[in-house]
């Protein structure tokens, strides 16, 4: 399984993780005909699908995309699977890919990644396995170790002291645990929404604190999931044309009941991460889960929020999202993931020997652009494919950069991409390097 200390990989691609993204570029590096090697510190594939160590899912989490708009082109999910799946379906469906097409032989599971060190035109990497220590040397490394294990707290900290119990998503497993207590769930995305969905008939009183509005969409629209409607229109008009029409769509498909309501989105519906909930609307509109604005501050026991309200919690729950990490690179390499210029969300312009697959924030599902990604860097590495000079590379990256800025402001823009136009600006550099059959979307 490891190598010895000093062992000469001198041609081997290196993929750091072993969730969605590590799949996918082990599984294109291979078919390629590339000697590949995937490292994982978990013992199985499947990353944050799996219910085990650090992993960021729940028992109850389900895809916020639907299942055309999920899958991986050459590997449709079973046509009876309900338009969004579970949690365990998708760690299904991952683990039956990765079988399919001979990934996990490529793998050193129990193999942590210590520290990656440039040496020469490659990598020294300092491993931990399972039988101790060592040291290798491979030419280029895949940075695949996604984005959702190192949670992110509100900084600045409302100021006071609560004196109830924290935790954050991030250990969220399943409802009962909070049973008869008064929760807090703080946050509008998709986590927040589905926790607070589950509490409500389990906690004896739940309430969501949002510091702005949100778009919460139906899971389905016009008779169809409504992630399908946008990608439709996404081959033929340009995303505030798009934002128009949906926005439209959306407000005379509105059959709420009438009752409290969230807080208003102030931006766009495609200027933001898409929030998918059938549930919470309904229930804030019925009372059985109370909506808040932001915190202004704690008291003992109670939370103060923005308009002047105050009320006693047991418990709060941080749905604040998760910040992107990469622990073994020296801050030299990269300082903040987050903030990390890349061509086509991949390659470092200039650095042949390094790339990123699955650092980003789509607008739809992760999986249809890892397996672009992977495939962006097995062509590359395949020679099938050149990365332009760093000056051009540089100005692309910082042209998709400024784009990104004007769309979704300062929330994230280095990671924002929107899934169809950048599917077929890779489709596009794949099909001049005739590198393959094409990618879906």
């Amino acid at each position: 399984m490891g190598g010895g200390s000093g062992t000469a990989r001198a041609g081997v691609t290196t993929v750091v993780g072993g969730g969605a993204a590590g799949i996918a570029a082990v599984k294109a590096l291979a078919e390629a005909g590339l000697p590949v090697l995937g490292l994982e510190r978990a013992e199985a594939l499947g990353g944050l699908w799996r219910l085990a160590g650090e992993t960021a899912a729940y028992e109850g989490l389900r895809l916020n995309t639907s299942r055309p708009r999920t899958e991986f082109s050459d590997f449709p999910m079973p046509a009876d699977w309900p338009d969004y799946p579970g949690r365990a379906q998708l760690l299904e469906y991952l683990e039956a890919y990765a079988e399919r097409f001979g990934v996990t032989e490529h793998y050193r599971f129990g193999t942590t990644l210590v520290r990656a060190r440039r040496d020469g035109d490659g990598w020294a990497l300092e491993l931990e396995g399972p039988d101790g220590p060592y040291t290798e040397r491979v030419a280029h490394l895949v940075v695949a170790n996604g984005h959702n294990h190192a949670p992110k707290l509100p900084a600045p900290r409302p100021p006071g002291r609560f004196t109830g119990t924290e935790s954050h998503a991030h250990a969220y497993r399943v409802p009962g645990e909070f049973a008869g207590r008064r929760v807090l769930v703080v946050g509008a995305g998709n986590s927040a929404m589905d926790i607070a969905t589950e509490l409500t008939g389990h906690a004896r009183r739940v309430a969501l604190s949002t510091r702005r509005g949100v778009w919460v969409l139906p899971k389905r629209l016009l008779g169809r999931p409504s992630d399908q409607l946008n990608g439709a229109l996404a081959a033929v008009l340009p995303w505030r044309v798009r934002q128009t029409v949906s926005q439209t769509v959306l407000r005379l498909a509105d059959r709420r009941p009438a009752g409290p309501r969230l807080p208003a989105p102030r931006r766009g519906v495609l200027q933001d991460h898409p929030t998918l909930s059938d549930t919470v609307p309904a229930l804030v509109a019925a009372g059985h889960l109370d909506a808040r604005p932001g915190i202004e501050r704690f008291e003992g026991g109670a939370v103060r929020f923005t308009d002047g309200t105050t009320e006693e919690f047991d418990h709060i729950v941080w749905c604040t999202g998760y910040r992107a990490t990469t622990p073994f690179l020296d801050r030299e390499v990269v300082s903040d993931p987050a903030r990390l210029l890349l061509y086509r969300h991949v390659f470092v312009p200039g650095d042949g020997s390094l790339s990123f697959v699955g650092l980003m924030q789509s607008t739809g599902s992760a999986l249809p652009v890892v397996e672009a990604q992977a495939r962006l860097v097995a062509a590359y590495r395949a020679g099938l494919w050149r990365l332009p000079e760093r000056a051009v590379a540089r100005r692309t990256a910082l042209a998709e950069l400024r784009a990104a800025r004007a769309r979704w402001g300062e929330s994230r823009p280095h990671l924002r991409i929107d899934i169809d136009q950048y599917l077929r600006t890779v489709r596009a550099e794949l099909a001049r390097a005739g590198a393959g059959r094409p990618l879906a979307g």
